[in-house]
C-alpha cells in the first residue's frame, strides 16, 4: 500500500473517531476510504472494526468520566450486543448487503424527518417515558436488533443506538451518546471477534488507524459534552443526511 493510501486512511481514521464520538456513523468516512485502498468488502469492514474500537472504547472512557451513562441499559444490552453483533459479523458472507440497504434507507430517511420536525427532540430528558415496558423494549432493540445489524452491515450503528435511547427512554442527546458509546464498544467487540477468527483483519493498518482514532474520538467527545445537546442535534442531522445520500447512491446509481 502506497505511503498517500495510508496518510488518508489515518486522517479518515481522525475524523470517522471525531463522528463516532459525537453522534456514531464514522463508519461513513472510513469504510469507503479502506475500499478505495483496494481492501475488499470483508476485509474492510474487519479492519474497520479493529480501527473504531479503539476510537469508541475511548470515547465511553470519556463520556464515563463526565457525564451519567444508563447502566440500567448499557450491561445487560451490551452483554447480548456481543453474542448478535457476531452473529450477524457471521452471517455477513451469506446475506447480501443489498437487501438491507433500502430498509436501512427508508429507516434513516424517517429519523431524518422526525429530528428535523421535533426540534426540541433530545434536548432536555423526559424521564416519564422511561418505564419497565421500554426499557425491556430498548434492552432488546439495542442488544439484538442493531448489535446484529453493525455485525451484518454497520453504516449508523450508532446513529441508530442515539435515536433508540433518546426515542424509547426519553433520555437527552448527550446522556444517550454517552449509553450508545458503551453499546457500540460491544457490537465492535462481537464483530472483531468474528472477523479475527477468520483472518479477515489486516491488524498493522488496523492499530495504526485506531491510534487516530482514539485522538479523534477524545475530541469529539470533550466537544459534545461542552456544547451539549444542541450540538449532537446538529451533527447528527448532518450525519443522517451523509448516510442518506450514501446509500441512496449505491442503491440507485451505483449499479
Amino acid at each position: 500500500m502506497a505511503a498517500g493510501e495510508v496518510v488518508v486512511l489515518l486522517v479518515a481514521a481522525l475524523a470517522a473517531g471525531w463522528v463516532d464520538a459525537v453522534v456514531g456513523g464514522g463508519g461513513l468516512l472510513q469504510l469507503p476510504a479502506l475500499l478505495l485502498a483496494g481492501l475488499s468488502p470483508v476485509q474492510a469492514m474487519a479492519t474497520n472494526k479493529s480501527a473504531s474500537i479503539f476510537g469508541t472504547a475511548s470515547a465511553a472512557v470519556a463520556y464515563a468520566r463526565n457525564t451519567k451513562f444508563d447502566r440500567a441499559v448499557a450491561v445487560p444490552a451490551g452483554v447480548l450486543a456481543i453474542g448478535f453483533a457476531g452473529l450477524g459479523a457471521a452471517s455477513a458472507a451469506m446475506l447480501e448487503a443489498g437487501v438491507l440497504k433500502p430498509l436501512v434507507l427508508v429507516v434513516l430517511l424517517g429519523v431524518a424527518a422526525f429530528v428535523t420536525l421535533r426540534p426540541a427532540f433530545g434536548l432536555a430528558s423526559q424521564p416519564h417515558l422511561r418505564t419497565q415496558t421500554r426499557l425491556a423494549a430498548a434492552i432488546a432493540l439495542a442488544g439484538i436488533v442493531i448489535a446484529f445489524y453493525d455485525g451484518i452491515l454497520g453504516p449508523g450503528t450508532g446513529t441508530f443506538l442515539l435515536i433508540a435511547f433518546t426515542s424509547v427512554l426519553g433520555m437527552d442527546f448527550v446522556n444517550a451518546s454517552a449509553t450508545a458509546k458503551i453499546l457500540n464498544t460491544s457490537t465492535n467487540l462481537g464483530a472483531l471477534i468474528v472477523f479475527a477468527w477468520q483472518g479477515h483483519v489486516l491488524w498493522g493498518l488496523g492499530l495504526g488507524m485506531a491510534v487516530c482514532s482514539i485522538a479523534g474520538a477524545q475530541l469529539g467527545a470533550r466537544m459534545a459534552l461542552r456544547r451539549g445537546s444542541g450540538f449532537v442535534r446538529v451533527v447528527l442531522l448532518c450525519v443522517v443526511a451523509a448516510l442518506v445520500l450514501k446509500l441512496g447512491y449505491e442503491q440507485f446509481f451505483a449499479r
